[in-house]
């Protein structure tokens, strides 16, 4: 699908273009448009640019949010048009490990974001002020958690359970109070699950490719239970686009890819997958292996894409299944580019986020 851009967006600011979501926005923007992209990325550990390559309309703007100073000369550099804000910690167990670099980078980096962004926006001409917007890009675990039943929409109230959706439920209120108190046009969207190439191998998907390839035992959470509704992340970017250059200012668009599937299917899938293409060691599936759930553990995650759909025509295009099948495959094929990230992140795949101390209660 491709997204035309109109013609008043010449320069355009990806906060997190180094990252999974971000990198696809990136590539997207790169392939399909004139644009100039500036890639504001403090390049962390799961930052990555392979992906993007030399573009000479892509440049790079090492920056961490939390340093205001930096940010805002960054933001003046850009001297954007559109700014896509991605840059965000998002491993839910990493934020139980360490939240506070939760709060400094999604809390207070988007604070000094919207503070710089605010002083660019004020001193545009007329013309380019008109047209400007600020997409804050978000996720659905700003919600909370549901039952058997029922899905995620936008008006459904906020209700975060972990260190990392508290801190991404904190920087949607500050996107959505600046836009009120101070007139930022901005459009906000809350995605389900990614995935798809170039993920981080540290998240449910490649972490089960990778232990299955290995040999070694696929952690499965409590019963495996737990229900995520899976968005392919190239669908993501079509949304993320339309509500970029079309969405009203002000308002807010859940996106998901009709993909609800619970942990266990989704880990048994996979094993299907590598049993066709890696049959000496089927079955997978033997390596299986429940183990302690994670504190807080969020039960069901289901969006109603209903708004974006109607208001900005988008639709996912690709099934869960299909997108599976390519995500595998790309793994398979990048075995080396994954142990390279794993190396230079200092982390062999070990289980992380169960320091969350005595007397917590999960949910």
């Amino acid at each position: 699908m491709s997204v035309p851009l109109p013609s008043s967006i010449q320069r355009v600011l990806v906060t997190g273009g180094a990252g999974f979501i971000g990198g696809a926005v990136v590539r997207r923007l790169l392939a399909e448009s004139s644009v100039q992209v500036f890639n504001l990325d403090k390049c962390g550990y799961a930052s990555d640019l392979t992906s993007i390559g030399d573009h000479p309309r892509h440049q790079l703007l090492q920056v961490d949010l939390s340093d205001s100073a930096a940010t805002a000369a960054a933001v003046a550099q850009a001297d954007p048009d559109l700014v896509m804000h991605l840059a965000a910690e998002s491993h839910v167990d990493r934020s139980i490990d360490g939240p506070g670099a939760f709060i400094e980078s999604n809390v207070t980096g988007t604070f000094h974001l919207l503070q710089a962004v605010r002083s660019h926006y004020e001193q545009l001409p007329e013309g380019r002020r008109s047209a400007f917007r600020f997409h804050h890009i978000s996720t659905d675990e700003v919600f909370g958690s549901l039952g058997l039943a029922g899905r995620f929409s936008e008006t459904t109230p906020y209700d975060p359970r972990s260190p990392y959706s508290a801190s991404k439920a904190a920087s949607d209120h500050l996107v959505s109070a600046w836009h009120h108190t101070y007139g930022l046009p901005v459009v906000l969207t809350n995605c389900s699950n990614n995935f798809g190439p170039w993920q981080f191998p540290e998240k449910l998907i490649p972490v089960v490719i990778l232990k299955a390839v290995a040999g070694e035992p696929i952690p499965l959470y409590g019963d495996g239970g737990n229900v995520r509704d899976w968005l392919y992340v190239e669908d993501h970017v079509d949304a993320l686009l339309l509500a970029a250059t079309r969405g009203e200012p002000g308002r807010s668009y859940c996106v998901g890819g009709y993909g609800e599937r619970t942990n266990k299917q989704v880990v048994e899938a996979i094993c299907a997958l590598l049993d066709q293409r890696r049959s000496a060691s089927a079955p997978h599936a033997r390596l299986i292996t429940p183990v302690t759930d994670r504190p807080g553990h969020d039960r069901r995650y289901a969006i109603d894409p209903a708004r974006i759909e109607a208001e900005l025509a988008w639709k996912p295009r690709h099934s869960f299944d299909q997108a599976l099948t390519e995500t595998v495959d790309w793994y398979l094929t990048h075995l080396d580019w994954c142990a390279e990230m794993r190396q230079r992140a200092g982390w062999s795949g070990e289980r992380q986020g169960l320091n969350a101390g005595a007397g917590r209660h999960s949910q």
